[in-house]
């Protein structure tokens, strides 16, 4: 049996423009959109809110502020993977790629299990109906870490890893690249004395000299079969995206420097830049204002790094604030990510595609998710 359901009085933003009309879902895809108001019974009044498709989260980092909801209290994984699956369907993100780290340096010891509870949960949950959202895996890959390679080696093959991104978090390089600020940073987390953080630093530089280049290459064997789309991550420098694109390296996470995101976007580099930059008004690492990187055309899409409810506010606030038009500024959330992640089934107003969508009242400049569906079926 048909299952239909007529959504009908809401601004459509559709890829290249917005419509007052009606958005028709047939079996969880979207059948047809057309203007103007539906007169049929069964139609739900949308009250002249806006209609997005849902947001595709190419990098969230949120479980691991669920796993860790204060520095001391670790929360049991799968309540944690629930509640970060909920947080991510309120703020309207319908597809999610988590992002899991695969090494430590130190510094994030308990990274290393949520990363293995985190595919654990998501292999019990993923195909049970439990989860609201669509998730699938992003690797997170410390390239300078010695357990990366055992953590990486399992999972390579991993039917829900959609992306594989390559991190350098050594101090002097890319976020981490002013010392100075590292050392406060690292003093105010761990309580270690300046002495103790210049002794740790000394280290990690020497174990990156000797275990970074042979990882990377390690790594990039090891995936190649499985033709995933690579990221570089804090791009510092124009020669580390040439080096990186060399290499099939063909999207920039988070560059740190405007250079950085003007010369992956003059080689066809696709830039993936931080949501939470843009509500804030700013890195909050002291690095490139996303704002300016989308003024100068050199940002692709957003990604909700650690705040998922920062997506629908960033592509509002950056149609208000750099002059791209709200079509324009929602395909950062949505199109262009699920582009990016090669899904290409979601992410526009089209008819054949996922009916994911996500109803958004604008209130005094703040927009309000309402409202989520995916595949058709309400979720929030």
């Amino acid at each position: 049996m048909t299952i239909e359901t007529i959504l009908t009085n809401a601004i459509l933003v559709l890829p290249d423009a917005t419509l007052q009309g009606t958005l028709v879902i047939r079996d969880g895809v979207i059948a047809a959109i057309d203007p103007g108001r539906s007169h049929a019974p069964s139609a739900r009044d949308l009250e002249g809110d806006h209609l997005i498709p849902g947001v595709v989260d190419v990098h969230t980092d949120n479980l691991e502020r669920q796993v860790q909801p204060r520095q001391n209290a670790r929360w049991p994984s799968r309540s944690a993977m629930i509640a970060h699956d909920a947080q991510c369907a309120a703020a309207g993100v319908t597809t999610v790629l988590d992002a899991l780290c695969l090494g430590d340096l130190g510094f994030d010891q308990g990274r290393g299990q949520t990363f293995l509870d985190g595919v654990a949960d998501l292999d019990a949950l993923a195909h049970t109906g439990a989860l609201r959202s669509e998730h699938f895996l992003h690797l997170r890959c410390e390239l300078p870490a010695p357990d990366m390679v055992p953590a990486l080696d399992p999972v390579a093959d991993h039917p829900l890893v959609r992306m594989v991104s390559l991190m350098d978090h050594s101090p002097g390089v890319g976020q981490y690249r002013n010392i100075p600020r590292y050392v406060a940073m690292r003093i105010r987390q761990t309580q270690m004395t300046e002495e103790q953080v210049n002794d740790r630093i000394a280290f990690l530089l020497a174990q990156r000299e000797r275990l970074r280049g042979p990882q990377r290459a390690w790594l990039l064997d090891r995936i190649r079969h499985r033709d995933l789309p690579l990221a570089s991550h804090d791009d510092d420098t124009p020669d580390d995206v040439r080096t990186n694109l060399a290499d099939g390296i063909t999207i920039s996470e988070f560059p740190v420097t405007m250079e950085a995101a003007q010369a992956a976007r003059d080689a066809g580099v696709e830039v993936i830049a931080g949501a939470p930059n843009i509500v804030r008004g700013g890195s909050h690492s002291g690095n490139v204002a996303a704002a300016d990187l989308v003024r100068a055309g050199a940002a692709d899409a957003f990604a909700s790094d650690y705040v998922p409810a920062s997506m629908v506010e960033a592509a509002w606030r950056t149609a208000e604030e750099t002059g791209i038009t709200l079509p324009a500024a929602i395909a950062m959330i949505t199109d262009r990510p699920a582009r990016m992640a090669r899904l290409a089934d979601r992410g526009r107003l089209e008819a054949g595609m996922r009916a994911d969508l996500v109803q958004v009242r604008p209130f005094q400049g703040h927009p309000v998710v309402r409202r989520v569906w995916r595949e058709g079926s309400r979720v929030a």
